[in-house]
């Protein structure tokens, strides 16, 4: 017996009298815990609108009223006198120095551990220990990762990367030091982002791309890469948010010193290897709870701190979103 097939009407035309429309789905119609959870899910997602909104505004409000052009142009000087502590053109410079650095050092380790991981992962033995040992970096404390790094930059074949001491001990503090070990807590979020992206791409993408004579190699930088840009910008984007919000890499690694200390030789390579600060512990060592006694100009720092995070977010987003037109 066969079956008889049911002519469907073509797309875009007008639904037949004959045929009973689709019921609308509405909340009205669902149980009361399928309703709590529907309303419940909408007030977390307010509440955190809200809070996030009541963080900008507060941050705003308090550091619009201290901050001007003299602050974000004057070095800091070390005072008892908030009038007279020097503004934060040196914590300002220390953070995009230190974040450029990690999320240089970061991207293109997390991105190529990715790509060999998910496209060759051979030997398995290493493709394992190599995931585990992410995680487990992702999963370590950042003062356990300052502690470690300035273990490691202390020793005496790492001297060129910091100044050293009178007496010839290697200080083991320094911009280079510091980035490298800001890299760390960036590299876990590019890796996954990259990951997650790579598995995302079909199987028969990578076939048409090799039945063409591509090699897999090719593959990856003509085909694939092109097409997970976005999940990279998203994984740059977040790293460079933990690298700025840092702070214990900052004090343990860069010294924490109110000003920039470039160190005298190459012109740039003195300045990689001196100590300074960033807004974090700027803002750390302004506020009430810190030992600079300048809460005002702490505000500012933080206002300030807050929209480099917001700029920097904008415009990984504006990347991605235009990575994402052209890929389609």
């Amino acid at each position: 017996m066969v079956t008889p097939v049911l002519d469907r009407p073509p797309a875009g035309a007008a639904p037949s009298p004959l045929r009973p429309k689709p019921k609308r789905d509405s909340p009205r119609d669902w149980r009361w815990s399928h309703r709590l959870a529907f309303a419940a899910a909408w007030g977390c997602g307010l509440a955190l609108c809200a809070v996030a909104a009541a963080i900008v505004g507060y941050m705003g409000y308090r550091g619009l009223q201290y901050l001007d052009l003299g602050l974000l142009t004057s070095r800091p000087e070390a005072s008892l006198k908030q009038d007279e502590a020097g503004g934060i053109l040196d914590p300002v410079l220390g953070t995009l120095l230190l974040t450029v650095l990690g999320i240089g050092i970061a991207t293109p380790l997390g991105v190529v551990s990715a790509v060999w991981l998910v496209e060759y992962g051979k030997p398995r033995a290493l493709a394992r220990a190599v995931e585990s040992g992410i995680e487990v970096v992702a999963g370590t404390p950042d003062i356990v990762i300052a502690i470690f790094g300035l273990a490691i930059f202390q020793q005496s074949i790492f001297a060129p990367l910091s100044f050293t001491a009178s007496g010839g001990g290697v200080f083991g503090r320094s911009f280079l030091a510091a980035g490298t070990m800001m890299s760390l807590i960036a590299l876990p979020l590019i890796f996954g982002a990259t990951r997650e992206g790579l598995l995302a791409v079909g199987a028969l993408t990578r076939e048409a791309s090799w039945a063409l004579g591509k090699t897999r190699i090719c593959t990856v930088r003509e085909v694939l890469l092109p097409q997970v840009r976005p999940n990279i910008a998203t994984g740059a984007a977040l790293g460079m948010g933990r690298i700025v919000g840092d702070t214990a890499i900052v004090v343990v690694l860069l010294g924490a010193t109110l000003q920039i200390e470039p160190q005298d030789g190459i012109p740039g390579i003195g300045l990689l290897r001196g100590t300074g600060s960033t807004l974090t512990s700027y803002v750390y060592g302004a506020s009430p709870a810190g030992e600079g006694n300048a809460p005002q100009k702490a505000y500012a720092a933080a206002f300030v701190l807050l929209l480099i995070v917001l700029l920097l977010n904008a415009a990984v987003d504006a990347i991605a979103r235009r990575s994402s037109r052209k890929a389609s």
